[in-house]
């Protein structure tokens, strides 16, 4: 049986419950050990950047944590697995992707991170696992759907997040 297009649905009432998302999909991507990519989708002032900061303090990195709207990707190489935060927001045309090198950020077992995948259409591969973040009343509505069966299984796995837990 497959579990292709599984999608959990979580409401985060605030942006402590969204860092924990992050920390709980850094933890699915240590346990993997395969390459993982998320594509972040949702409106400005969503919680995209507070999601990615929750996955790469999770996985240990102790500084600063920005959105690269201007630099198009923060690498944080040291972590394990490796991640790459893209924020594609500036992206002109999504061709400017391949004179970057995007392709080799996929070549290895590393946690990709994209915010505003829209604007790379056409050239980045097809993520594991989707986020939608919407506001809903003082929080937000997260929408996680999965891509490939390796975002399935991992959707699976994935512990609650909220006030209780």
């Amino acid at each position: 049986m497959s579990i292709f297009g599984n999608e959990r649905r979580l409401f985060l009432e605030g942006e402590a419950e969204t860092v924990k998302l992050g920390s709980e999909l850094a933890r699915l991507a240590q346990s993997s050990e395969q390459g993982l990519t998320v594509f972040l989708d949702g409106d400005l002032g969503m919680g995209k950047t507070t999601l990615s900061r929750g996955v790469i303090r999770a996985l240990g990195h102790e500084g600063a944590v920005k959105s690269p709207t201007y630099t198009l990707v923060e690498p944080y190489e040291d972590l394990e697995p490796p991640v790459y935060h893209f924020d594609l927001y500036r992206l002109g045309d999504p061709e400017e992707l391949e004179y970057m090198g995007i392709r080799d950020y996929f070549a290895s077992r590393s946690f990709r991170l994209i915010e505003w995948p829209e604007r790379g259409e056409g050239i980045l591969p097809d993520p594991d696992i989707e986020i939608h973040l919407e506001r809903e009343g003082e929080g937000r509505s997260v929408v996680l759907r999965a891509r490939s069966e390796l975002g399935a299984s991992l959707l699976n796995e994935i512990e609650l997040i909220g006030p209780e837990s």
